[in-house]
């Protein structure tokens, strides 16, 4: 009887012993977690880093994709409360499949937080209420084991209160700084996820030291690039779009979402000073360009699917970022910037921290005036070395290479995590 006991308290030690070893066995690997990624609308028309990023972790991870709305401070309008009522509906439906061809499954749920966050009690509200949703959907898609991903600051209160193991927070761009944006509130609240945060990647370079001084984990993290999508744009065998293909050359090209961070006296400027130039935008418009559509050769080509812009960027004779000088665009890490490159297009562009370290091989322009310039000295001057040379800029700069990089830091905080937690 005495043996049987010793001999049941050994199994039951033997089996504690395993059950913590298989614990800490999970908790050092990261590829047995799901991610929770939070971020900004998964259908919206344009891509995003966000939705670069997130294709290529489901190649290696199931994920739930959380979509937060209300970063924005609404206006008192039929439309934004119209929009708060659908995004409201959505979220009390369950996570939602996407069809994809990737390796892992990939879930899509919508958590709305309320943008009144003056009113004393809208804080509270969206904590429950985000709490609550978020921890629904994640028991909805059944994980068990899971890291969560910010590449928004708003839902940060969520970080330390799902049971998550990890924590990313991915900085893309200045969010206090966008256009009605409650300047302080997201301070505070991009502030407070840097520090809780187990790892942090920055990509305007600009707020580098800021994240550093918060988290010593901070490490710069810049935009990657689809390397062989945009070098469709110098195959000869690329067709341009029926569209572009009777237009008038040069062509002064932009594409991406005309927001209010966009110079839009500057485009005026451009195409004022050379009639004999077509100025061709392409992508959506949120912004008022009306004095841009009163021009004769200002050229509206409207939204394009993402796949389909470097035909749109082969009538291209140069490219333009032509954005704003503040704040936000000083602190930005243009995504566009990398896909020029990686079409070989010459590229005339205002000058912030993350395109100034592509001088070499674009044209940085300061003031209107010089930006009219350098587009002229870009239509004589370029040459297929440059083109070669402004391709190359980028060629190690894929989705793929920058994902597996990120990664491989979060691996070693994870383990790092693990050992000492």
């Amino acid at each position: 009887m005495i043996m049987g006991s010793v001999d049941a308290l050994n199994a039951s030690r033997s089996n504690r012993r395993t059950l913590v070893e298989h614990c800490n066995r999970r908790a050092s690997k990261l590829s047995d977690c799901g991610i929770v990624y939070f971020g900004g609308g998964w259908f919206v028309g344009n891509s995003t880093s966000g939705h670069h990023i997130v294709d290529r972790l489901v190649d290696r991870f199931p994920l739930l994709y959380v979509e937060v709305p209300g970063r924005r401070r609404p206006s008192v309008n039929g439309k934004d409360f119209a929009k708060i009522g659908r995004t409201v509906c959505q979220s009390l439906q369950p996570p939602r499949r996407l069809q994809s061809n990737k390796r892992h499954e990939m879930w899509l749920s919508t958590v709305p937080q309320l943008p009144f966050r003056s009113l004393p009690v809208v804080p509270w509200l969206n904590r429950c209420f985000g709490t609550a949703a978020v921890r629904k959907a994640i028991r909805d898609v059944g994980f068990k084991d899971f890291i969560l991903w910010f590449d928004q600051p708003h839902p940060g209160f969520l970080a330390g209160h799902l049971g998550e193991r990890f924590t990313v927070y991915h900085c893309i761009d200045d969010y206090a700084a966008f256009p009605d944006a409650d300047r302080e509130a997201l301070t505070r609240m991009d502030a407070s996820l840097t520090e809780v945060a187990d790892q942090v990647f920055v990509a305007p370079p600009s707020l580098l030291r800021e994240k550093q001084r918060l988290n010593a984990t901070a490490v710069y993290a810049p935009h990657g690039v689809d390397v062989d999508l945009f070098a469709r744009a110098s195959d000869p065998a690329t067709p341009v779009p029926d569209a572009a293909a009777g237009l008038k050359h040069p062509v002064i090209g932009f594409f991406g979402m005309l927001g209010a961070w966009i110079d839009v006296a500057l485009m005026e400027r451009i195409a004022r000073s050379h009639p004999e130039w077509t100025l061709l935008i392409v992508g959506p418009v949120a912004t008022d360009v009306s004095s841009l559509k009163a021009l004769p050769n200002v050229v509206f080509a409207g939204p394009q699917p993402y796949a389909e812009l470097p035909r749109w960027a082969k009538a291209f004779d140069v490219a333009i970022i032509p954005y704003l000088r503040n704040q936000q665009v000083m602190n930005a890490n243009p995504l566009k910037l990398r896909e020029y490159l990686a079409t070989g297009k010459p590229i005339v562009s205002v000058s912030n921290p993350e395109i100034d370290r592509f001088a070499h091989c674009i044209g940085v322009a300061h003031g209107a005036d010089d930006f009219v310039a350098k587009i002229e000295i870009a239509l004589t001057e370029d040459t297929p070395a440059r083109s070669k040379q402004r391709r190359e800029a980028v060629m190690n700069m894929s989705w793929e290479a920058r994902v597996d990089k990120i990664l491989a830091t979060v691996e070693k905080s994870f383990r790092l995590k693990a050992r000492t937690a």
